[in-house]
């Protein structure tokens, strides 16, 4: 989970140093606040990918590329909607603008470096980890489908109980 932060705090030292910006106390918070949602992105795929791994039997790369395929959609539109919400700090006037730029460009970068790499990463990472830990084979392991797909022993159909005469009839 944390492979996927050193990224995020790569894009944004990239995005200040392009913008020819200073490393200042508003890029340490923006540095701060993307750990956070990058290992917030981390965690939500290594979940996924975990469940399938774990619960479902898949193989450690069946289980990435599942993982990674039902996450990509919600993480995208958090980290854009994220994104697109700092483009005022990135592009603000006026008095105090240059504190609110230094912010965004440092909060747009690291994002958009954590959601266009670390998107790729974490899953390969995942099944990269699980082959050193387990070798080739995955371990020996009973999936939850299987346990519950058993057949169970039925009992003897129950008969009708005898309808009631009424008193009308």
């Amino acid at each position: 989970v944390l492979l996927g932060t050193p990224i995020a705090v790569f894009g944004a030292f990239l995005a200040v140093y392009l913008r020819h910006m200073d490393v200042s106390v508003y890029v340490q918070i923006g540095l701060i606040m993307l750990i956070g949602l990058a290992a917030k992105n981390a965690i939500l795929i290594v979940e996924f990918v975990k469940t399938g791994y774990d619960t479902e039997g898949l193989s450690a790369v069946d289980a990435a590329l599942q993982g990674a395929r039902i996450r990509l959609r919600p993480i995208l539109m958090t980290a854009f909607a994220f994104i697109l919400g700092c483009v005022p700090l990135w592009v603000a006037t006026g008095s105090g603008a240059v504190s609110r730029q230094v912010l965004g460009t440092a909060v747009i970068g690291g994002m958009l470096a954590a959601t266009c790499i670390a998107i790729f990463i974490i899953p390969v990472s995942f099944s990269f980890i699980q082959h050193l830990i387990h070798g080739k084979e995955p371990p020996a392991r009973t999936p939850l489908h299987e346990k519950e797909s058993q057949p169970k022993e039925k009992s003897p159909p129950q008969a009708d109980p005898p309808m009631a005469e009424t008193a009308d009839n």
